[in-house]
């Protein structure tokens, strides 16, 4: 019961940040997906249910609109359980400023909140859109589009694990991680083992099997130390010591066990 209730608690602290950005009323009505059976519907933050379970798989509401799937195909519904947008993909994702991306004869593309197509399918995959620009898959390289679909950064890279997040994204080349700006240009060389975005300034980044974190500059602010770190919110990230031991850690890497 408590991992049940962690879980929508998270949820419902991530949808009030998403609907906080919006003044609308549909927006401030918080739900939760929740398996009932064999099946996902939504409940409300008391544990209401809102909407039947009916769909074998449902996500988290982003921008008004939750995916769901039933039998081989996706779709998405509104916030009272009607559809929205007709099950018909093979597969789709959640809406992020304004556009989702969707899979059709195994490409993808975008549509708008209309379910109409807004960028052709054309990609052998496709991340969603953050800072304007979104990463996709050509030739079995990664670049990034703007929301017009033009290429933003030319498909180079053999991986862009993450969206854009303060100005910079992940890439991988030489099997090492590093950053990019929004020109495309490398401000952070590959050479980690594995990364993570940046939040609040920092971004996790794995050395020798250990994780740390450096600045925007490319520094490093916490030495690599720990078996695994997240990223930093309010000033807190989460690292694991081993031994199922999870503490938080400041932006100087000092350890408390529970965050203030």
């Amino acid at each position: 019961m408590n991992k049940i209730t962690s879980f929508l608690l998270l949820v419902f602290l991530s949808a009030s940040c998403t609907s906080s950005n919006s003044n609308s009323d549909d927006n401030k009505i918080l739900l939760a997906p929740a398996k009932l059976g064999s099946q996902y519907g939504y409940i409300d933050k008391n544990g209401k249910r809102v909407i039947e379970p009916q769909f074998d798989e449902a996500w988290v509401f982003q921008e008004g609109l939750a995916v769901i799937k039933l039998g081989n195909v996706w779709g998405y519904i509104d916030k009272t359980g009607e559809i929205a947008i007709n099950l018909q993909f093979e597969d789709a994702g959640s809406f992020h400023e304004g556009l989702a991306r969707i899979k059709l004869g195994n490409v993808w593309g975008y549509i708008d909140k209309t379910g109409e197509i807004a960028i052709n399918l054309q990609f052998e995959d496709a991340g969603s859109f953050h800072e304007g620009l979104a990463r996709i898959e050509l030739d079995d390289k990664w670049g990034y589009i703007d929301k017009s679909g033009k290429i933003a950064i030319k498909p180079q890279f053999e991986d862009a694990g993450e969206e854009f997040q303060e100005g910079l994204a992940k890439i991988k080349l030489g099997q090492k991680w590093g950053f990019i700006d929004k020109s495309g240009k490398i401000t952070i060389n590959p050479q980690f083992e594995d990364a993570r975005k940046f939040q609040e300034g920092l971004a996790p980044i794995q050395l020798g099997g250990k994780w740390g974190y450096i600045d925007k500059n490319g520094k490093m602010a916490i030495k690599p130390q720990f078996d695994y770190a997240e990223g930093f919110q309010e000033g807190f990230a989460r690292i694991y010591l081993g031994n199922s031991r999870w503490v938080y850690i400041d932006k100087r890497g000092k350890m408390t066990v529970n965050r203030p």
